[in-house]
């Protein structure tokens, strides 16, 4: 293949073939990612002014980056916007320049291999084609929601008429990716390539045309009619699905996407200052500002562990458990070696049982994948697995003796250079390190439940803890994809020590008579995922009681009612009854006192920060709310005056991603230094 190079340009390279093909790859000067900064998107338009001048056969736009084709635009850009004026300038660039790339007279093709997100995906929405490339790290999504804004350079106006207004708005109300062959499936891709070959797929496609891809009719009916005299009614209920999730309130993006795609062609320029979809009420909100902190938060956690070369290959787990299993499962679909140990082969069987329906799941029914994820995690009664595995990670009940015990035994049979690592959720590092011969092994690594659904783990450091050992155990945490938070060793750690105070203050409420699905509702009304009281039934109250101080504080004594409860049997979601009943894993009327709200932390930061309750929730009394969440804003700031974590923003984190604080607020701290500045 012949080729000429043309251009001067510091972000892009434009190639022209004989054929009359161009190849335009993006590859943004010193950075490993792609971003649509202000400086790449003016360089843009000057690369379709020179292909204005001399026009091609056809275009393909493709990344000359191994991580990815976009990543959307530069958040740190975003985030120095200082004025309404700033914001609407910003979102009429990216509009204006890729309706210009949209109305090219030249077929314009985008080939996606790895991650094409935000801004990305609208400008391969302005191409005529997109092929997307087979491979586990392509990801097409349009997530801005989660940033508390809305896809404002075409997006809402692409999507939906690309896939369908119902397809197109759930992606945009979740900000959920999809993998190569789902875009093909929606038709959001004209074709699912392997990489070998994805470049000769582009240039045929682009050079030879394709036709339009012709729906079945009954298809087009129902995308007529969404689009024309069904508009509205899709619009509510999309409406009414977003609320469910969330309140305006606290989230006003999702609502203002689906205002804007009804009402305004999608196009976000057009919406006047003074509706509540504007881009004016978005921007002075303080939640895109908050959501754009906890981006920033998230990306701090992920930079812990880099330093880290630690990459186990055999994973040994003792506790098959909910928690041990999970764990064991997790890193077995990283694709370690797990062997999982318990005290018989029956004790272990559960945990595989459940391991196979995650990792059906997880590999969307790929049976091959299943079994091979399966073959990885052994059940390991004996315990055979010490003495080869690069790291151990002990998931038993919480007693201090038994711990102490296994320790020992461990040590004495694992290899000298194994992590020993303890998921203990209230236990010092150092009362238990004194079982071993060699103190600095020891570390924590404290998972949170459900283990394959919520992002945050706890690295703690003893007293005696190697600075090695606790540098290979932040690298495994992210191995497995997961958030490490470096904590020191203290009663609760940080997310547990500022949680006892949350719940018990919820259920001193209930004692002095609020119902249970009262405080529950006032709380998810702030924007909490899941109320305090059901979170108390779903860890369980017999652990919410052995968490003895954590729970209660120093000083004070569990409620009473919660000493009943647990005297009684009723453990809360387990035993099937707490201060509510259980029926198939949902909170109904129990104890007399009705409904609570039901809702997962694992929605937090897929698309969906927080719950409502249900419709008819009770009247909630005023500062209810405040009265609950004082104490785990008091115990963060211990937490942070004692040195358990390195600082407020590293609190905020870890109590967001590990306790599911309302992400709107910026984090506990940080709300609770705006209710000082505004008061």
């Amino acid at each position: 293949m012949s080729a000429s190079m043309e251009n001067d340009w510091k972000h892009w390279r434009l190639r022209r073939e004989d054929t009359g093909l161009a190849w335009l790859d993006l590859d943004k000067a010193d950075a490993s990612a792609n971003v649509l900064s202000s400086e790449v998107m003016s360089e843009f338009a000057r690369v379709l002014d020179a292909l204005d001048a001399a026009p091609p056969k056809a275009l393909v736009i493709a990344s000359a980056k191994p991580a990815g084709f976009i990543a959307g635009a530069d958040i740190e850009e975003f985030s120095r916007l200082d004025s309404v004026l700033a914001a609407r300038m910003l979102v009429e660039r990216g509009w204006l320049l890729f309706n210009r790339l949209a109305a090219v007279p030249y077929p314009t093709l985008a080939l996606i291999r790895g991650h094409c997100m935000g801004g990305g995906l609208e400008l391969a929405l302005a191409c005529r084609y997109r092929i997307v490339v087979d491979e586990p790290g392509t990801k097409l999504a349009l997530p801005e929601v989660m940033l508390g804004i809305v896809p404002g350079w075409g997006g809402m106006l692409r999507l939906p008429a690309l896939i369908g207004p119902a397809a197109a708005l759930d992606l945009m109300l979740t900000g959920k990716s999809v993998d190569a062959k789902k875009a093909k499936r929606l038709g959001l891709a004209d074709d699912c390539v392997p990489a070998r070959v994805m470049e000769s797929a582009a240039r045929i496609v682009a050079l030879g045309g394709k036709p339009a891809r012709k729906l079945p009719v009954q298809e087009r009916a129902t995308r007529w009619a969404m689009n024309g005299p069904l508009r509205k009614m899709v619009a509510d209920k999309a409406r009414a699905q977003a609320a469910r999730k969330v309140s305006r309130a606290n989230y006003p993006a999702p609502f203002a996407i689906v205002d804007i795609w009804e009402k305004y062609g999608g196009n976000a320029l057009d919406v006047p200052a003074s509706d509540p979809s504007s881009l004016d009420t978005i921007f002075t909100s303080p939640t895109a500002r908050n959501l754009v902190r906890v981006f920033h938060l998230q990306e701090r956690l992920k930079a812990f562990g880099k330093d880290s070369e630690f990459a186990p290959r055999h994973v040994h787990v003792v506790g098959a458990g909910v928690m041990g299993g999970d764990i064991a499962a997790v890193c077995a679909l990283r694709g370690m070696t797990v062997t999982l140990q318990d005290q018989s082969v029956e004790r272990i069987a559960p945990a595989i049982a459940r391991a196979a329906k995650l990792f059906e799941r997880r590999h969307k029914g790929d049976a091959r994948q299943v079994r091979f994820t399966l073959d990885r995690l052994i059940p390991d009664p004996q315990g055979q697995g010490v003495a080869r595995a690069d790291l151990i990670i002990e998931a038993i009940f919480e007693n201090l003796e038994v711990k102490r015990s296994l320790f020992a035994d461990l040590e004495a049979r694992a290899r000298p250079d194994a992590v020993l690592a303890t998921n203990t959720s209230s236990l010092r590092l150092e009362d238990i390190a004194t079982a071993l011969k060699d103190p600095s092994r020891l570390v924590g690594i404290h998972f949170f439940n459900p283990v394959p659904m919520l992002p945050l783990v706890e690295v703690v450091q003893g007293e005696a803890t190697d600075a090695e050992v606790l540098r290979r155990a932040t690298g495994f945490v992210r191995r497995i994809d997961k958030l490490p938070l470096p904590v020191k060793s203290a009663p609760g750690f940080l997310v547990n020590a500022v949680l006892g105070p949350y719940m018990l203050e919820a259920l001193r409420c209930v004692e002095e008579g609020v119902a249970p699905e009262t405080v529950d509702a006032a709380l998810v009304a702030f924007g909490m995922p899941m109320g305090p009281v059901e979170l108390v039934d779903t860890v369980g109250l017999d652990i919410a009681v052995a968490a003895g101080r954590a729970l209660a504080g120093e000083g004070a004594e569990p409620p009473a009612r919660l000493l009943k409860l647990v005297a009684e049997g009723k453990l809360g979601r387990k035993s099937g009854e707490g201060y509510y009943r259980w029926v198939e894993g949902k909170a109904l009327k129990g104890a007399g006192e009705g409904r609570a709200p039901g809702g997962l932390l694992a929605r937090l930061l897929k698309g969906v920060p927080g719950r409502q309750g249900p419709a008819a929730s009770p009247p909630i009394p005023p500062g209810l709310a405040e009265r609950v969440l004082a104490p785990l804003l008091a115990a963060t700031q211990r937490c942070v005056e004692q040195g358990v974590v390195a600082d407020a923003d590293l609190a905020d984190a870890g109590v967001i991603f590990g306790a599911g604080f309302a992400p709107h607020t910026g984090g506990p701290l940080h709300h609770a230094g705006s209710l000082v500045r505004y008061t």
